[in-house]
């Protein structure tokens, strides 16, 4: 077992989400907030999914709790965690999140500095950052006719979350990104979005930023997807390349096996678009467009799709290729687990703060176990270690490389 000194606190990074403004009156504030605040976290690592799901994790875990937190009242009732998420303002908890994920960010970077080979003579890889919306399904509120929905900021390499931003709906997602983006640093980044942020004014910002972009084409934008993909009509890669000529475009391919699937990818781009700037003058921003053709097959069953994608990027397959593939990649994931392992579709916390606050906690935990670059296993299996193991959690929350920060 990891020798841990009892201190009252549970190590480095729980200390930063200490000293949260208590909303509690005075005659409730039995149980200390910092104590509901990490049981919260520590059960939802081990999959609790509701109130009665921490409390009897708490109550079963009693003695190596009381290693790191006094626990001089006792373990907290389920109604406990329920009355406190309601009310906690979830901004004070992202808060310190996102300190601690910068934290975090910095000590992946400067790792990454050390492991690089000749790294005076190698460009620094650009950092992917990922824009994406999700509705917590289970969150619906019959009382309002609404659930929870979500724009998030997760970083493609490590799948860390920089933050998040609440809308009541998808469609609000359009002013919803402009404030996320406003709390990230995005500097020398690449930030990919889906079809939903496709505004010249979120483009613009990201730019203005120092980042480039990489934003899904739909028909939400009508003409400009009409010039587009009449502009990639007579790309077919079945064609020999003489028979495109006339297409000035860069292209590279992938083919990707596993789990009963196969999918091939023929990406192509192009920096010809000075004729698209002038015809869709707010548009300013766009260096290259492209798109991606993809060819699945399942059980037998192929299907086919052409995705369009417009890019402050200068014109280079290979980049563009990383950039969707690393998008694709991480929502695919990421959505996965917040709703198969942690069963965010399913929860029904729908009371007032409590969805946020819930969804901050599983980003936290899902940030915590991502994290651990030691262990090779996926994250339900890291979870149920968890679970099993309190050396395994003990060495993640003190001895993990990116713990001691």
């Amino acid at each position: 077992m990891v020798e841990v000194e009892r201190t009252g606190r549970l190590g480095p990074i729980m200390d930063f989400f200490s000293n949260i403004q208590d909303p509690r009156k005075e005659i409730n504030k039995k149980y200390p907030l910092n104590e509901i605040i990490v049981i919260t976290i520590l059960a939802v690592m081990s999959l609790a999914k509701g109130w009665e799901d921490i409390e009897r994790y708490a109550k079963h875990k009693r003695e190596w709790l009381s290693k790191f937190l006094e626990l001089k009242e006792g373990i907290p009732h389920h109604d406990v965690y329920r009355r406190v998420f309601t009310v906690l303002n979830p901004e004070l908890i992202e808060e310190r999140f996102m300190n601690w994920v910068r934290a975090i960010r910095n000590h992946f970077q400067l790792l990454a500095q050390e492991n690089t080979e000749n790294p005076l003579d190698e460009p620094k890889p650009r950092e992917n950052i990922f824009i994406d919306g999700k509705a917590a399904r289970g969150s619906f509120n019959a009382a309002t006719g609404k659930a929870l929905h979500v724009v998030s900021a997760w970083a493609t390499a490590n799948g860390l979350v920089f933050a998040q931003e609440k809308t009541n709906e998808k469609s609000n997602e359009i002013t919803a990104i402009p404030m996320l983006l406003d709390k990230i640093a995005l500097e020398g980044s690449i930030v990919s979005i889906d079809a939903m942020g496709c505004q010249y004014e979120i483009a613009n910002k990201i730019v203005e930023k120092n980042a480039d972009y990489v934003i899904a084409l739909k028909e939400n934008q009508k003409n400009l997807y009409r010039d587009v993909s009449e502009y990639f009509e007579d790309v077919d890669f079945d064609k020999p390349l003489s028979a495109m000529e006339h297409i000035p475009f860069q292209s590279v391919s992938t083919h990707d096996k596993g789990h009963g699937r196969l999918e091939d990818r023929d990406y192509a781009v192009s920096g010809d678009v000075g004729w698209l700037v002038e015809r869709h003058p707010h548009w300013q921003t766009i260096k290259s467009i492209g798109f991606v053709d993809s060819q699945r097959e399942i059980k037998g069953i192929v299907t086919t799709e052409r995705r369009f994608f417009i890019s402050s990027l200068s014109a280079d397959a290979k980049e563009f290729a990383n950039a969707v593939r690393s998008h694709w990649g991480i929502e695919n994931s990421l959505h996965y687990v917040l709703d198969v392992t942690f069963g965010e579709d399913q929860s029904r916390i729908f009371k007032g703060k409590s969805p946020e606050n819930m969804s901050l906690i599983r980003k936290i935990v899902h940030t915590i176990v991502r994290s651990d670059t030691e262990t090779k296993s996926s994250i339900a299996g890291r979870l149920k270690q968890i679970a099993w193991s309190d050396e395994y959690t003990e060495k993640l929350l003190f001895n993990s490389s990116f713990a001691i920060l």
